[in-house]
Protein backbone atom coordinates (compact mmCIF):
# COMPACT_ATOMS: atom_id res chain seq x y z
CA UNK A 1 0.00 0.00 0.00
CA UNK A 2 2.86 2.42 0.80
CA UNK A 3 4.78 1.60 -2.50
CA UNK A 4 1.10 2.78 -4.54
CA UNK A 5 0.69 5.96 -2.73
CA UNK A 6 3.89 6.70 -3.43
CA UNK A 7 3.72 6.11 -6.54
CA UNK A 8 0.52 8.12 -6.84
CA UNK A 9 2.36 11.40 -5.86
CA UNK A 10 4.60 10.94 -8.64
CA UNK A 11 2.89 9.72 -11.63
CA UNK A 12 1.07 13.18 -13.10
CA UNK A 13 4.78 13.90 -13.96
CA UNK A 14 6.10 10.71 -15.16
CA UNK A 15 6.82 10.24 -19.39
CA UNK A 16 6.70 14.21 -19.94
CA UNK A 17 10.25 14.89 -20.84
CA UNK A 18 11.62 13.14 -24.38
CA UNK A 19 15.20 12.38 -22.74
CA UNK A 20 17.07 9.24 -23.84
CA UNK A 21 16.44 7.66 -20.55
CA UNK A 22 16.66 4.06 -21.98
CA UNK A 23 20.39 5.29 -22.41
CA UNK A 24 20.61 4.95 -18.39
CA UNK A 25 22.15 2.07 -16.72
CA UNK A 26 21.36 0.77 -13.26
CA UNK A 27 21.25 -1.96 -11.05
CA UNK A 28 18.90 -4.46 -11.66
CA UNK A 29 15.60 -3.77 -10.08
CA UNK A 30 15.94 0.08 -10.44
CA UNK A 31 14.08 2.21 -12.85
CA UNK A 32 14.73 6.07 -13.72
CA UNK A 33 11.96 8.51 -14.93
CA UNK A 34 11.50 12.32 -15.25
CA UNK A 35 9.77 14.40 -12.97
CA UNK A 36 10.48 17.54 -14.77
CA UNK A 37 12.41 18.88 -17.49
CA UNK A 38 11.09 22.76 -17.36
CA UNK A 39 13.78 23.77 -14.83
CA UNK A 40 16.74 25.42 -16.61
CA UNK A 41 20.06 25.34 -15.76
CA UNK A 42 18.35 22.90 -12.22
CA UNK A 43 21.53 22.39 -9.36
CA UNK A 44 20.71 21.98 -6.07
CA UNK A 45 17.39 20.09 -3.98
CA UNK A 46 16.17 20.84 -0.82
CA UNK A 47 12.78 19.54 0.62
CA UNK A 48 9.70 22.24 1.82
CA UNK A 49 7.93 20.79 5.18
CA UNK A 50 4.75 20.99 2.81
CA UNK A 51 6.72 18.74 0.23
CA UNK A 52 7.46 21.38 -2.45
CA UNK A 53 10.48 20.72 -3.80
CA UNK A 54 12.80 23.39 -4.10
CA UNK A 55 15.86 23.76 -7.36
CA UNK A 56 18.38 26.17 -7.15
CA UNK A 57 20.33 27.23 -10.84
CA UNK A 58 23.34 28.07 -12.32
CA UNK A 59 23.99 29.90 -15.66
CA UNK A 60 19.68 30.61 -15.35
CA UNK A 61 19.70 33.14 -12.52
CA UNK A 62 16.29 31.75 -11.39
CA UNK A 63 14.82 29.53 -7.66
CA UNK A 64 11.86 27.11 -8.66
CA UNK A 65 9.77 25.36 -6.64
CA UNK A 66 8.40 22.07 -8.50
CA UNK A 67 5.26 20.75 -7.05
CA UNK A 68 5.80 16.76 -7.32
CA UNK A 69 1.92 16.13 -7.21
CA UNK A 70 0.87 18.43 -10.33
CA UNK A 71 3.95 18.93 -11.81
CA UNK A 72 3.58 22.72 -11.98
CA UNK A 73 7.29 24.52 -11.94
CA UNK A 74 6.58 28.19 -10.53
CA UNK A 75 9.39 30.82 -10.50
CA UNK A 76 10.07 32.00 -6.80
CA UNK A 77 12.98 34.80 -7.53
CA UNK A 78 14.98 35.16 -11.18
CA UNK A 79 17.91 37.76 -12.36
CA UNK A 80 20.04 36.60 -9.33
CA UNK A 81 23.84 35.98 -9.62
CA UNK A 82 24.11 31.73 -9.90
CA UNK A 83 21.84 30.95 -6.92
CA UNK A 84 22.99 27.17 -7.09
CA UNK A 85 22.01 26.81 -3.37
CA UNK A 86 18.58 26.11 -1.55
CA UNK A 87 18.11 25.19 1.64
CA UNK A 88 15.11 24.99 3.87
CA UNK A 89 14.64 26.11 7.52
CA UNK A 90 11.69 27.16 9.72
CA UNK A 91 9.24 28.17 7.11
CA UNK A 92 12.10 29.68 5.40
CA UNK A 93 13.87 29.11 2.03
CA UNK A 94 17.69 30.15 2.13
CA UNK A 95 19.25 30.86 -1.28
CA UNK A 96 22.90 31.40 -2.17
CA UNK A 97 24.00 33.94 -4.52
CA UNK A 98 27.81 34.51 -4.78
CA UNK A 99 28.19 37.37 -2.44
CA UNK A 100 25.08 36.92 -0.55
CA UNK A 101 22.70 34.38 1.33
CA UNK A 102 19.11 35.46 0.33
CA UNK A 103 16.02 34.55 2.54
CA UNK A 104 12.82 33.91 1.24
CA UNK A 105 10.16 33.99 4.49
CA UNK A 106 7.06 31.58 4.96
CA UNK A 107 7.74 30.64 1.61
CA UNK A 108 5.44 27.55 1.31
CA UNK A 109 2.59 29.68 1.88
CA UNK A 110 3.48 32.07 -0.84
CA UNK A 111 4.68 30.20 -3.60
CA UNK A 112 2.22 32.04 -6.09
CA UNK A 113 3.55 35.56 -4.44
CA UNK A 114 6.90 34.85 -3.44
CA UNK A 115 7.98 37.54 -1.10
CA UNK A 116 11.36 40.12 -1.99
CA UNK A 117 14.44 38.19 -1.22
CA UNK A 118 16.39 39.63 1.51
CA UNK A 119 19.75 39.10 2.80
CA UNK A 120 20.82 37.50 5.95
CA UNK A 121 24.03 37.94 7.39
CA UNK A 122 27.77 39.24 5.67
CA UNK A 123 28.62 39.75 2.22
CA UNK A 124 30.78 36.78 0.70
CA UNK A 125 33.38 37.40 -1.63
CA UNK A 126 32.12 38.23 -5.20
CA UNK A 127 33.94 35.96 -7.36
CA UNK A 128 32.51 34.02 -9.49
CA UNK A 129 35.42 31.63 -10.28
CA UNK A 130 34.30 28.55 -7.55
CA UNK A 131 31.63 31.53 -6.22
CA UNK A 132 29.03 29.37 -6.48
CA UNK A 133 27.90 27.72 -3.68
CA UNK A 134 26.07 24.74 -2.17
CA UNK A 135 24.23 25.52 1.04
CA UNK A 136 22.50 23.38 3.90
CA UNK A 137 21.66 23.51 7.51
CA UNK A 138 23.55 21.29 9.91
CA UNK A 139 22.16 19.06 12.90
CA UNK A 140 23.38 22.06 15.02
CA UNK A 141 20.61 24.53 13.41
CA UNK A 142 23.64 26.50 11.66
CA UNK A 143 23.87 27.26 7.76
CA UNK A 144 27.07 25.86 6.47
CA UNK A 145 28.18 28.23 3.43
CA UNK A 146 31.50 27.55 1.25
CA UNK A 147 33.78 29.87 -0.04
CA UNK A 148 35.94 28.12 -2.50
CA UNK A 149 39.29 29.64 -4.29
CA UNK A 150 38.90 31.99 -6.55
CA UNK A 151 41.30 30.30 -9.23
CA UNK A 152 42.69 27.14 -10.48
CA UNK A 153 45.24 27.32 -7.49
CA UNK A 154 46.38 30.02 -5.49
CA UNK A 155 47.15 30.96 -2.03
CA UNK A 156 44.31 33.49 -1.13
CA UNK A 157 43.46 34.94 2.62
CA UNK A 158 42.58 31.48 4.11
CA UNK A 159 40.11 32.51 6.96
CA UNK A 160 37.87 33.68 3.89
CA UNK A 161 38.87 31.52 0.33
CA UNK A 162 39.15 27.72 0.21
CA UNK A 163 36.90 27.29 3.79
CA UNK A 164 33.59 26.52 4.93
CA UNK A 165 31.70 28.57 7.04
CA UNK A 166 28.83 28.16 9.41
CA UNK A 167 26.43 30.91 10.73
CA UNK A 168 23.03 31.21 12.39
CA UNK A 169 19.82 31.38 10.48
CA UNK A 170 19.61 35.43 10.95
CA UNK A 171 23.22 35.49 10.00
CA UNK A 172 25.35 36.03 13.39
CA UNK A 173 28.28 34.27 14.63
CA UNK A 174 29.81 33.61 10.79
CA UNK A 175 32.72 31.16 12.06
CA UNK A 176 35.25 28.78 9.69
CA UNK A 177 34.39 24.88 10.30
CA UNK A 178 37.27 23.69 7.95
CA UNK A 179 40.02 25.03 5.20
CA UNK A 180 42.32 24.18 2.47
CA UNK A 181 38.90 22.84 0.68
CA UNK A 182 39.07 23.86 -3.00
CA UNK A 183 36.16 23.78 -3.90
CA UNK A 184 33.01 21.94 -2.44
CA UNK A 185 29.56 22.33 -4.14
CA UNK A 186 28.02 19.36 -1.71
CA UNK A 187 27.83 18.18 1.88
CA UNK A 188 26.26 16.32 4.33
CA UNK A 189 25.87 14.53 7.56
CA UNK A 190 26.00 11.10 8.50
CA UNK A 191 23.04 9.72 10.09
CA UNK A 192 24.39 8.03 12.70
CA UNK A 193 27.94 9.64 13.43
CA UNK A 194 26.91 13.32 12.78
CA UNK A 195 30.19 13.71 11.10
CA UNK A 196 30.48 16.37 7.93
CA UNK A 197 31.16 14.68 4.89
CA UNK A 198 31.94 16.97 1.70
CA UNK A 199 33.08 16.64 -1.92
CA UNK A 200 36.31 18.55 -3.05
CA UNK A 201 36.79 19.57 -6.73
CA UNK A 202 40.60 18.60 -7.61
CA UNK A 203 42.76 21.05 -9.54
CA UNK A 204 43.18 21.40 -13.38
CA UNK A 205 46.39 21.79 -15.29
CA UNK A 206 48.49 18.74 -14.00
CA UNK A 207 47.29 16.33 -16.99
CA UNK A 208 44.60 14.38 -17.48
CA UNK A 209 44.91 11.47 -14.90
CA UNK A 210 45.87 13.40 -11.85
CA UNK A 211 45.02 15.00 -9.26
CA UNK A 212 41.68 12.42 -8.17
CA UNK A 213 38.96 14.69 -7.09
CA UNK A 214 38.03 14.07 -3.28
CA UNK A 215 35.60 12.80 -1.00
CA UNK A 216 36.26 13.91 2.74
CA UNK A 217 34.94 13.99 6.28
CA UNK A 218 35.51 16.22 9.21
CA UNK A 219 36.41 14.83 12.68
CA UNK A 220 37.74 17.99 14.73
CA UNK A 221 37.21 21.79 14.25
CA UNK A 222 39.25 23.38 11.85
CA UNK A 223 40.62 20.45 9.67
CA UNK A 224 42.86 21.60 6.88
CA UNK A 225 42.31 19.38 4.08
CA UNK A 226 45.95 20.22 2.06
CA UNK A 227 44.70 22.91 -0.65
CA UNK A 228 46.84 24.06 -2.05
CA UNK A 229 49.92 22.73 -0.77
CA UNK A 230 48.98 19.28 -1.51
CA UNK A 231 46.19 17.88 -3.26
CA UNK A 232 44.23 14.32 -3.00
CA UNK A 233 46.18 12.83 -0.27
CA UNK A 234 49.35 12.64 -1.70
CA UNK A 235 50.08 14.82 -4.71
CA UNK A 236 52.30 18.06 -4.32
CA UNK A 237 51.96 21.07 -6.12
CA UNK A 238 54.55 21.92 -8.69
CA UNK A 239 54.07 25.76 -7.50
CA UNK A 240 52.53 25.65 -3.67
CA UNK A 241 53.87 22.26 -2.80
CA UNK A 242 55.82 23.57 0.19
CA UNK A 243 54.34 21.76 2.93
CA UNK A 244 54.47 17.69 3.13
CA UNK A 245 50.99 16.15 2.39
CA UNK A 246 51.10 14.13 6.02
CA UNK A 247 50.22 17.63 7.60
CA UNK A 248 46.75 17.75 6.18
CA UNK A 249 43.89 15.33 6.56
CA UNK A 250 43.83 13.03 3.66
CA UNK A 251 40.88 12.43 1.41
CA UNK A 252 38.27 9.19 2.59
CA UNK A 253 38.54 8.23 -0.95
CA UNK A 254 39.65 9.11 -4.31
CA UNK A 255 36.88 10.01 -6.96
CA UNK A 256 38.67 9.77 -9.98
CA UNK A 257 40.52 12.62 -11.83
CA UNK A 258 38.50 15.70 -12.89
CA UNK A 259 35.29 13.83 -12.31
CA UNK A 260 34.03 16.98 -10.75
CA UNK A 261 32.06 15.62 -7.91
CA UNK A 262 28.81 17.99 -6.87
CA UNK A 263 26.28 17.31 -4.72
CA UNK A 264 25.66 14.05 -2.20
CA UNK A 265 23.81 12.98 0.46
CA UNK A 266 23.15 9.70 2.21
CA UNK A 267 20.74 7.53 1.38
CA UNK A 268 18.73 8.07 4.32
CA UNK A 269 15.28 6.00 2.99
CA UNK A 270 13.76 2.56 3.38
CA UNK A 271 12.64 1.60 -0.59
CA UNK A 272 16.04 0.51 -1.75
CA UNK A 273 17.25 -2.68 -0.29
CA UNK A 274 18.75 -2.67 2.83
CA UNK A 275 22.70 -2.87 1.79
CA UNK A 276 22.06 0.93 0.42
CA UNK A 277 21.47 2.18 3.88
CA UNK A 278 23.77 5.14 5.03
CA UNK A 279 25.57 4.89 1.88
CA UNK A 280 26.55 7.75 0.12
CA UNK A 281 25.01 8.89 -3.69
CA UNK A 282 27.79 11.13 -5.29
CA UNK A 283 26.95 13.29 -8.52
CA UNK A 284 29.72 13.93 -11.28
CA UNK A 285 29.04 16.77 -13.24
CA UNK A 286 31.99 15.69 -15.10
CA UNK A 287 35.27 16.71 -16.71
CA UNK A 288 35.21 19.94 -18.99
CA UNK A 289 39.18 19.79 -19.85
CA UNK A 290 39.77 16.14 -20.23
CA UNK A 291 40.94 14.68 -23.09
CA UNK A 292 38.72 11.71 -22.88
CA UNK A 293 35.70 12.79 -20.64
CA UNK A 294 34.66 10.99 -17.02
CA UNK A 295 32.33 11.25 -15.12
CA UNK A 296 28.53 12.56 -15.89
CA UNK A 297 27.52 9.53 -13.44
CA UNK A 298 25.88 8.62 -9.99
CA UNK A 299 28.89 7.17 -7.86
CA UNK A 300 27.93 4.94 -4.91
CA UNK A 301 30.32 5.19 -1.75
CA UNK A 302 29.91 2.46 1.13
CA UNK A 303 31.77 2.86 4.12
CA UNK A 304 32.34 0.64 6.74
CA UNK A 305 31.62 1.50 10.29
CA UNK A 306 34.84 3.34 11.63
CA UNK A 307 33.73 5.93 8.26
CA UNK A 308 36.81 4.25 6.11
CA UNK A 309 36.36 3.36 1.78
CA UNK A 310 34.58 -0.27 2.15
CA UNK A 311 33.89 0.10 -2.15
CA UNK A 312 32.56 2.64 -4.92
CA UNK A 313 30.80 2.31 -7.41
CA UNK A 314 28.79 3.79 -10.24
CA UNK A 315 25.22 3.41 -9.85
CA UNK A 316 23.71 5.05 -12.61
CA UNK A 317 25.51 5.98 -15.68
CA UNK A 318 24.66 6.51 -19.54
CA UNK A 319 24.58 10.31 -19.64
CA UNK A 320 27.90 10.24 -21.56
CA UNK A 321 28.18 7.23 -24.82
CA UNK A 322 31.39 7.62 -26.48
CA UNK A 323 32.42 10.91 -25.51
CA UNK A 324 29.10 12.95 -26.49
CA UNK A 325 27.19 14.13 -23.22
CA UNK A 326 23.57 14.87 -22.81
CA UNK A 327 22.95 15.31 -19.70
CA UNK A 328 25.05 16.31 -16.16
CA UNK A 329 23.94 14.77 -12.87
CA UNK A 330 24.70 18.01 -10.20
CA UNK A 331 22.62 16.68 -7.44
CA UNK A 332 20.74 13.88 -5.53
CA UNK A 333 18.21 14.27 -3.71
CA UNK A 334 16.50 11.03 -1.07
CA UNK A 335 12.49 11.82 -1.58
CA UNK A 336 10.28 11.31 1.10
CA UNK A 337 8.83 8.42 -0.44
CA UNK A 338 12.88 6.84 -0.59
CA UNK A 339 13.40 7.22 -4.03
CA UNK A 340 16.26 9.11 -5.42
CA UNK A 341 16.50 12.39 -7.32
CA UNK A 342 18.62 13.47 -9.13
CA UNK A 343 19.39 17.18 -10.94
CA UNK A 344 20.44 17.72 -14.17
CA UNK A 345 21.54 21.43 -15.15
CA UNK A 346 22.23 20.31 -19.21
CA UNK A 347 19.39 18.79 -19.29
CA UNK A 348 17.20 21.36 -17.07
CA UNK A 349 15.60 18.50 -15.91
CA UNK A 350 14.70 16.12 -12.13
CA UNK A 351 14.66 12.47 -12.52
CA UNK A 352 13.17 9.97 -10.00
CA UNK A 353 14.97 6.87 -9.09
CA UNK A 354 13.16 3.82 -7.69
CA UNK A 355 13.46 0.40 -6.63
CA UNK A 356 10.58 -2.00 -7.63
CA UNK A 357 12.18 -5.31 -6.83
CA UNK A 358 14.31 -7.52 -9.14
Amino acid sequence: MRRLLALLLFMPLLAQAQLPLDRIRLPPGFRIEVLSDQLPSAREMAWGANGTLFVGSNAAGRVYALDTTSGRVRTLASGLQMPVGVAFHEGDLYVSAISRILRLRDIEAHLDAPPQPEQVGPSFPAETHHGWKFIAFGPDGKLYVPVGAPCNVCERDPDRYAALHRMNPDGSDLERVARGIRNTVGFDWHPKTGELWFSDNGRDLLGDDTPDCELNRITAPNQHFGFPYCHAGSVADPEFGTRPCEDFVAPVARLGPHVAPLGLRFYTGSQFPTEYRDNLFIAEHGSWNRSEKIGYRIKRVELNEDGSLKRQSVFAEGWLEDGEVWGRPADVLVAPDGSLLVSDDQAGAIYRISYEGS
